[in-house]
């Protein structure tokens, strides 16, 4: 089993997210809860169609690290 990490962002009305491994699965959502879970499944069918055509599987490679500084 994979972890890939996914990004969630504000796009006007409703949400957005994308795998920076997997490259073109993307979705949306109302929210970033059913963001997230709308992006397991287009995970598991990138990947299925991935093996399907034959092409090799990405392993995660990013990482998410997060920094605070004050607001100006």
């Amino acid at each position: 089993m994979h972890g890939y990490v996914i990004v969630i962002e504000k796009a006007g009305a409703n949400w957005s997210a994308y795998v920076p491994d997997l490259p073109g699965c993307i979705t949306t959502g109302a929210t970033p809860e059913e963001c997230e879970r709308n992006m397991a499944e287009a995970v598991s069918g990138h990947i299925a169609t991935m093996r399907e055509f034959g092409d090799p599987i990405p392993e995660p490679s990013t990482q998410v690290s997060r920094v605070e500084v004050a607001a100006a």
